[in-house]
């Protein structure tokens, strides 16, 4: 009996099945909408101005700036990886209709979304999604003369951080970097062997074995005084290698940085450890996240999550659903009392007007608030009193902005949610964890947005 073929058909075809397969994509689908209704001129012209005051030369063959913008749109909808967001729009008709592409071939590929995506940046990403808020303002779908607005944390992609911890990564780090950064590290590499091993034996038995506070803690001065001396060590050796830093390429330049990082986030870091390990107490501004310095905890006194490590934002919500957000420049900006005026001057920067209704938490509470948004023209001041303090407003306007104010709890949950990934994105940078939390708004805004429409 014949050997029977696998796959395929039994019956031959004279000519073989194309590959290419042709189908119309239905004018209701919600990516066709969306598509139709957002400006791109104005668009295509932000990110043109944006890619202007970030690049120094217009060396280079011209970007494809429609199909890269319809690219984030495309991830912040979906909230997907590069990759994936890559296939989509190779194989995916709305995908493709999204970024203009259905008389073409061509794709980008995942790392041509990445560079565009980190040349935006927050900025680029917070102006895209200042642009779809505006064009709901224009078809009706939000009301920007009621506006409520509050603060939240955004959580980073990291362990939980602690003394032992970062001390082992630090060691991991350098080592495994060094050995393929030029030929002074690998050297260094070699020479610290031994107290590598040493240290991770120490990190292992702090983990499993070491029960007491006095065990942790003296296993703890141990490996620190280790790290120090690698830390002087380390120092030398990046001197011996900066003459050969200049020629180094690819993934060799990259590990040399990595190793330059670590060395001076771990110069701050020490005299932390040290002092915990003497007073008992975390050190002012303590360094949480080696690989990201710039990340704080942020006390948040909720049940079962008092402390959040990562990021604050502030959010602004107007009538309708629509949000807006702003990152927090340091751990002691954006407090809510501060915040509670700035937001709203944000706004009439935004929208040329402040809002007739607005509310705010008992955070954002102070006399000096109240009268300073009344100057500013916010006809119901909603901030939520202290104490025996009274309200501003009474009657329908305080259960409306209420209402408001309780629905931006609901805005915040949505996009820390899976389906928008503000809460620990995958981001290795501090740029980037503010560029993925712009994209989450503008996911929420542009689904809402379709929604409205009756077409989602």
């Amino acid at each position: 009996m014949a050997k029977r073929s696998r796959g395929g058909s039994r019956q031959a075809f004279l000519l073989p099945r194309s590959r290419r397969s042709i189908i119309e994509v239905e004018a209701s689908h919600p990516m066709v909408s969306l598509t139709d209704s957002l400006d791109w001129t104005a668009l295509i012209e932000l990110v043109r101005e944006i890619r202007r005051s970030k690049l120094t030369s217009n060396a280079g063959r011209p970007p494809h700036l429609r199909a890269l913008i319809g690219a984030v749109i495309l991830m912040a909808m979906k909230n997907m990886t590069y990759r994936e967001a890559e296939e989509q729009i190779r194989y995916y008709a709305p995908a493709r209709y999204l970024c203009g592409l259905t008389e073409t071939d061509w794709t980008p590929d995942f790392t041509t979304i990445q560079d565009f995506t980190q040349l935006m940046g927050e900025e680029g990403l917070k102006a895209i999604n200042e642009h779809v808020v505006g064009l709901a303002v224009e078809e009706g779908h939000a009301d920007p003369t009621l506006m409520v607005a509050d603060t939240t944390a955004q959580e980073a992609a990291i362990p939980y951080p602690n003394e032992m911890g970062l001390l082992g990564q630090f060691v991991s780090v350098v080592s495994n970097a060094s050995k393929k950064a030029g030929s002074a590290l690998k050297e260094f590499a070699k020479r610290v062997r031994s107290k590598v091993e040493k240290v991770k034996k120490k990190v292992r038995a702090h983990r499993l074995f070491a029960k007491t506070k006095e065990a942790k803690d003296k296993l703890l001065g141990e490996v620190a005084s280790i790290v120090d001396g690698l830390q002087g060590q380390l120092g030398k050796a990046l001197h011996t290698a900066a003459a050969g830093a200049s020629r180094l390429r690819g993934r060799a330049n990259v590990a040399h940085a990595k190793v330059c990082q670590v060395h001076e986030t771990m110069g701050k870091l020490l005299p932390q450890v040290r002092h915990w390990l003497e007073t008992g107490r975390v050190a002012v501004d303590k360094i949480i996240s080696l690989h990201i310095p710039q990340l704080y905890s942020i006390v948040r006194g909720k049940a079962g999550k008092k402390v959040e490590f990562g990021l604050k934002w502030g959010i602004s919500r107007v009538k309708g659903g629509f949000v807006l957000l702003a990152r927090a420049k340091s751990k002691k900006d954006m407090v809510d009392a501060k915040f509670a005026v700035d937001v709203v001057r944000h706004h009439k920067e935004l929208f040329g007007e402040v809002p007739r209704q607005y509310a705010f938490d008992r955070g954002g509470y102070s006399q000096a608030n109240v009268s300073e948004l009344r100057e500013m023209g916010v006809k119901e001041v909603g901030l939520a009193p202290r104490g025996k303090a009274r309200w501003e407003v009474s009657g329908r306007v305080k259960e409306r902005l209420v209402n408001e104010r309780a629905q931006v709890e609901g805005s915040i949950g949505a996009i820390k949610s899976r389906r928008y990934g503000f809460n620990r994105p995958a981001a290795r940078s501090i740029d980037m964890m503010g560029a993925c939390g712009q994209r989450a708004a503008l996911g929420l805004n542009l689904n809402k947005l379709v929604r409205a429409r009756g077409q989602g």
